[in-house]
């Protein structure tokens, strides 16, 4: 079984939103994660980093060539560390969680954090000049918040991405994500759900380490 990856716009046809533009969101999701310092506001955090992703898009020629090998190294070193993947790998795998062993968590959590990065590294390649705007975020009450923005291109509707982060110990980190109202755990959890009800954490565990041999990138010719 393929595990399938959230639509953004769930019953809008296809080419309402091209699927590399799709990964673009969710890419730039992880991009604008990546902190400045642990004790920076959470909407400074997202804002701040932005314009520092969106230079690399436009800049970096190895991207721009369409080196994904690239894209991937540069969301493992770079933003990937900025994601509590533990609580995004619990959340969608919903209640089976608790029934995992330790040694099942750590390799789900794996598995779930590798497809994810390999699956959005195609959309570094992709970027055409998208702007990202915020609207004026609330003052984060608690350790838990909501950050909204919107991803612009000329003769598109915009995107809207929210931002969930909660504080812990090293700092604000993303746990969820929703493109256009689609949240990212919500979605994978009804992916999951069948896997987990054929055979339990192992079954997923599987299905996950083989769609990401298949997601891994080629070596460059020697």
């Amino acid at each position: 079984m393929t595990i399938r990856h959230p639509p953004v716009h769930a019953g809008a046809p296809p080419a309402s939103v091209p699927r590399w533009l799709r990964q673009l969101a969710w890419l730039l999701v992880f991009a604008t994660a990546a902190a400045h310092g642990q004790g920076a506001a959470p909407d400074e955090l997202v804002r701040g980093v932005t314009d520092e992703v969106l230079t690399v898009l436009r800049q970096d020629k190895d991207l721009k060539a369409g080196d994904r090998a690239r894209a991937i190294r540069l969301i493992d070193e770079k933003i990937a560390p900025h994601f509590d993947f533990a609580r995004m790998t619990a959340l969608a795998v919903g209640p089976p969680w608790r029934q995992a062993s330790p040694p099942e968590r750590e390799a789900l959590t794996r598995e779930f954090r590798t497809l994810l990065v390999r699956t959005y590294a195609n959309a570094l390649t992709a970027y055409r000049d998208q702007t990202v705007h915020f609207p004026p975020s609330p003052q984060a009450q608690g350790d838990d918040v909501v950050i909204r923005s919107q991803i612009r291109q000329s003769g598109a509707a915009p995107i809207g991405l929210d931002y969930r982060l909660r504080r812990g110990a090293d700092g604000w980190k993303v746990f969820d994500v929703a493109v256009d109202s689609v949240s990212l755990v919500t979605s994978y959890r009804g992916s999951f759900a069948a896997e987990l009800a054929k055979g339990g954490p192992q079954a997923l565990i599987d299905t996950l380490r083989e769609q990401n041999r298949r997601y891994e990138p080629e070596r460059p010719p020697s």
